[in-house]
């Protein structure tokens, strides 16, 4: 069996590490294709190698642009290369201009799409990503479900002939990750900073997050405010954002760092008190790592991580945001909504028992 993969952003490579592990443990033919959406080094070659993932077999360098511009050219892209391998399944990651191009194309070349992390839903169509999801779901063969809820979402939109429920790959990398950094001895190192004492990990960088200079000064200055150091982990979109607007980093509580190898971003969610998200893979991470975590959004595509208080959503401007964001772990311990740590396994396994 042959399978492309296509990637081209750090959520994806994560799920990708556990995917090349399988693939390469049951001998089948695996080509990864990373399309440049991350091109930035901290986000892109830096996780290749700390994940020990195979370098790219086709790289096609697409960098930045807007939406319709960095997914076109995608699809230029793309088009040669599947033509070339004409593989038995093209593999999809999650939600990004990435996901949607490599479906798209796939479909247009009559090669059989599968979609990992199917059905995930936040509702808020002023996403990009849920744009993303719902129509990769829709163009896909095989939907490759992470939990019951994102089953039900696939048979509600008359999608479940075509679903199955594997588990969450981001467990087997997160829970992997983080026995590997605690049996080495544990411990974060932040580039260029020093925090003593317990931290708060936070990440920002989503445009309905950083887009609105007023938005964004709202969640930096409840960043800054909080009683306890904050390591910030800069999203080169959050960095460019904040010079656009005039928004000083390097203030109050927030400690600004680069972006971490997916194994060090892990040993540092590992050794916070807890987290400040909009990332979608940061809040699951943490619920794996029972680490309470503050949502600085209206939705969440993980409602699992709601339940016992695990994750909170909540506004920057929210009276009683310095209380949950530094709120201790709640009492009732994490569940398993996600997996046993063995989806990539069975993510292969479904592939090679439907190859045409």
């Amino acid at each position: 069996m042959r399978i492309v993969s296509v990637v081209g952003a750090r959520p994806q490579f994560v799920k990708l590490a556990p995917i090349a592990g399988a693939v390469a443990a049951a001998g089948h033919e695996h080509v990864i294709v990373h399309t440049g959406q991350h091109y930035d080094r901290d986000l892109s070659e830096v996780f290749f190698s700390g994940l020990g993932i195979p370098e790219p077999d086709e790289h096609l360098a697409v960098g930045s642009g807007g939406h319709g511009v960095q997914t076109a050219a995608m699809l230029a892209g793309l088009e040669p290369v599947l033509e070339r391998y004409r593989p038995d399944w093209v593999l999809v990651y999650g939600d990004t201009n990435s996901t949607i191009a490599g479906a798209l194309c796939a479909v247009k070349l009559h090669l059989p799409v599968a979609h990992l992390e199917a059905g995930l839903r936040s509702f808020n169509r002023r996403m990009p990503e849920e744009h993303n999801r719902v129509l990769t779901d829709h163009a896909s063969d095989l939907l490759l479900a992470p939990t019951p809820q994102a089953v039900a979402h696939l048979e509600h939109e008359g999608l479940g002939g075509r679903t199955v429920l594997v588990g969450d790959v981001m467990a087997d990398a997160c829970l992997r990750a983080r026995e590997t950094g605690r049996a080495a001895g544990g411990g974060a190192a932040f580039a260029g900073i020093e925090v003593p004492g317990p931290y708060l990990l936070a990440t920002i960088h989503r445009a309905e997050n950083t887009d609105d200079p007023e938005r964004l000064s709202a969640i930096v200055d409840a960043l800054a405010d909080l009683p306890m150091p904050v390591v910030l982990l800069a999203h080169p979109r959050l960095r460019a954002k904040a010079e656009e607007h005039g928004i000083d980093l390097v203030r109050g509580a927030l400690r600004p760092s680069t972006p971490l190898p997916y194994a060090q971003m892990i040993a540092a969610l590992d050794g916070a008190a807890g987290v400040v998200t909009d990332s979608g893979g940061l809040q699951k991470e943490a619920y794996l790592l029972s680490r309470p975590c503050t949502t600085v959004r209206t939705e969440t595509e993980w409602p699992e991580t709601l339940v016992d208080g695990w994750n909170v959503l909540t506004e920057p401007a929210a009276a009683d945001f310095a209380a949950l964001a530094t709120r201790p772990a709640p009492a009732v311990p994490v569940g398993t909504p996600f997996g046993d740590g063995r989806t990539a396994e069975r993510v292969i396994s479904e592939l090679a028992g439907r190859v045409r």
